[in-house]
């Protein structure tokens, strides 16, 4: 082949091959630091800061509380994620898992509800760096900022994951330090103040009280901890999956989760108020309290290198459910189903989800974080669920132990993950099942109204 040939071939090439000639096919390259390493750059550490003003509000300044909440639900969601990535180590996330424990249709509506999630939240950092952006630099507008990261993060996942691994581990460095250098400043800070209460980012300032508030927070929050789950997207890239990726989940879900509740709680020790110039970047106003605009300056550049690692790690996942939904023949095949010769990854899925990402240049931040929520949630049933049929009916387990863990446990997660998902907004609820109706409508197209069976590869590997 000539390094000119950079064209792209179905994913399911013929079977009959000549010895030159072979199929492309996703590297397995990854192992568990990686994949910790790939998680919690999709997170961001510094996530934190981008929903910091809403979810504030919303809570009436009980952020860490509402994170607290947040985790306990992503713990038993992110076990039930490591079983089925144990039990169905392929590419696809939670639509795999759906498919292989229900059938072809409701796995298509899981991964019509996952996409929801996957490609809005490439959508939601973009937004994020313009704001943050646009800010340091006001003569600037939001869009051409918007419009450059795009590019930037576009090129480097046409050009494969093991170069940005590399740039995620500067990126991972750079906020590591960012955050030591926060916490002390926070606390120096704090310790400053005269009616200083180390319970008032529990218990808010009576702006908002009860636990519906906090609840509404915690549901907006599920997007902090999307991270756990794009790690299972890249199943076919991970070598011995089996065990790596469930190892990998419960330590970016339990990292992440206490480093989240850390930084909101000594944020909120530092700067105890929930009332922001604009909510959107009340971080800003944060950090010029705890370390004047140098140290605002400083936190505006680690965020946005976190912002660019999380839009590289998001675009990378978002792009791998396409492929394999292409693949599955669920979405048009001759445009989703296909990898690079060159690269050997999916370019098509990728460029799609740039183009969708310039909707970032419409949308409002907490609506986007908001819909975002809605897919992460619904998937997330749809994972505990599945963990429920496959080992506990079609498998069987059924002793006093496995009951426990098979049963009770995924549906103490369902339960959980159900209530956060009824505390969104009606505004993000209706676009949620309106994506929803959208989809079943696709599958009704595909199937022709139920009289063709819902298009189903065997996703083992080939």
């Amino acid at each position: 082949m000539s390094t000119s040939d950079s064209g792209t071939v179905p994913a399911e090439t013929a079977k009959a091959t000549t010895s030159t000639t072979t199929a492309p096919q996703l590297k397995r390259v990854l192992g568990v630091p990686a994949l910790v390493l790939f998680g919690l750059v999709y997170m961001v550490p510094l996530t934190v800061f981008t929903t910091y003003g809403i979810v504030t509000q919303v809570s009436g300044g009980r952020l860490p509380a509402a994170y607290l909440i947040t985790l306990c639900v992503m713990l038993f969601t992110a076990r039930s994620y490591g079983l089925m990535a144990r039990a169905f180590p392929y590419a696809g996330s939670a639509y795999t898992y759906t498919q292989k424990s229900f059938g072809p249709a409701p796995g298509l509506m899981t991964g019509w509800s996952l996409l929801l999630d996957y490609l809005f939240l490439p959508m939601l950092n973009y937004l994020v760096t313009g704001i943050y952006l646009n800010a340091a630099f006001p003569m600037i507008p939001n869009w051409v900022f918007i419009l450059l990261v795009i590019g930037i993060v576009t090129t480097l996942n046409i050009v494969g994951l093991v170069s940005v691994t590399r740039a995620n581990l500067v990126i991972i460095a750079v906020q590591a330090v960012f955050i030591v250098v926060f916490v002390v400043l926070a606390v120096a800070s704090a310790t400053g103040q005269a009616d200083l209460s180390l319970t008032k980012p529990f218990t808010g300032g009576g702006s908002e009280t009860g636990f519906a508030p906090l609840m509404a927070g915690a549901a907006i929050l599920c997007l902090s901890f999307l991270g756990f789950d794009s790690i299972s997207t890249l199943a076919e890239e991970t070598k011995n999956p089996r065990r790596a990726l469930p190892i990998a989940i419960t330590l970016v879900t339990l990292g992440a989760g206490i480093l989240f509740v850390i930084l909101a709680y000594v944020a909120q020790l530092a700067y105890p108020s929930n009332v922001f110039t604009d909510p959107d970047s009340a971080s800003l106003e944060v950090m010029a309290a705890v370390g004047g605009q140098v140290f605002t300056a400083i936190f505006t550049a680690a965020f946005i290198a976190g912002g660019l690692g999380s839009s590289i790690a998001a675009q990378a996942s978002a792009s791998r459910i396409l492929y394999a939904m292409g693949r599955d023949g669920v979405l048009p095949k001759p445009f989703f189903g296909q990898l690079s010769r060159r690269y050997n990854t999916p370019v098509f899925a990728i460029l799609t989800v740039s183009v969708i990402g310039m909707g970032s240049l419409f949308v409002t931040l907490q609506l986007i974080s908001e819909t975002v929520s809605f897919g992460a949630l619904v998937a997330f049933s749809a994972v505990n669920l599945a963990v429920i049929k496959h080992y506990y009916f079609d498998e069987a387990r059924r002793s006093t132990a496995d009951t426990l863990r098979f049963l009770l446990l995924p549906l103490a997660g369902l339960s959980l993950t159900v209530w956060l998902w009824t505390s969104l907004s009606s505004t993000a609820l209706t676009i949620g099942l309106v994506w929803l109706g959208i989809g079943f409508l696709w599958l009704l197209v595909i199937t022709r109204g139920f009289r063709r069976p819902t298009p189903n590869l065997d996703m083992t590997e080939k």
